[in-house]
């Protein structure tokens, strides 16, 4: 399976490891580290995480409040939607594909 990532993921990532390194030096580094960890858990097994809406999965982060949205797709694709904070608005992201 490979893995596809909105194009805003790459700045979302960037804004919360910016957040968490304003608070202690080397914990932006850390939360990519945990989020890489989650996507090779969910590569590992996608079906294996609750569905929100139709076939968008979502996964939670252990350590930070973070939730990665993502759908498995047919032609062996796994697709990062979104990562979201858990206190956000629901309906935050809610129109990406």
């Amino acid at each position: 399976m490979r893995v596809e990532y909105h194009p805003a993921i790459e700045v979302e990532l960037r804004e919360i490891m910016k957040y968490y390194n304003k608070c202690s030096q080397g914990l932006g580094a850390e939360f990519l580290d945990e989020f890489e960890q989650q996507i090779l858990k969910i590569l590992s097994m996608p079906a294996r995480w609750m569905i929100v809406e139709n076939d968008i999965r979502r996964s939670l982060m252990r350590r930070f409040p973070y939730v990665i949205y993502f759908r498995a797709l047919k032609n062996g694709v796994l697709r990062i939607i979104l990562v979201k904070h858990q206190r956000r608005h629901p309906n935050f992201g809610r129109n990406r594909t």
